[in-house]
């Protein structure tokens, strides 16, 4: 699950093991009022698979504070996190 809106991923490795990749655009529709209830079903689906422990975020072993949020954005665009990029509060 990613809300990143805009990338550049070689997906050459999902494609070697027989991999596939779905991705879901969700937001226009739901503002546009469509697919409203397909949406919900993939949220709930999704949901399932968390509690389930089947659909787990990848997280960076990196972490920051609110106070280094700054930094946490140019780790990120820097193209070395692994994963989400994980802001602590304290």
């Amino acid at each position: 699950v990613s809300i990143q809106t805009n990338g550049s991923h070689d997906l050459t490795p999902l494609h070697a093991r027989g991999l596939n990749l779905h991705a879901v655009f969700m937001l226009l529709p739901m503002l546009y009022n469509q697919g409203r209830a397909a949406h919900a079903e993939i949220l709930r689906a999704a949901a399932r698979l968390v509690e389930q422990g089947a659909l787990r975020p990848v997280l960076d072993e990196h972490r920051f504070s609110f106070a280094e949020a700054g930094a946490a954005h140019r780790y990120l665009e820097s193209g070395a996190a692994i994963g989400k990029v994980v802001l602590r509060a304290e």
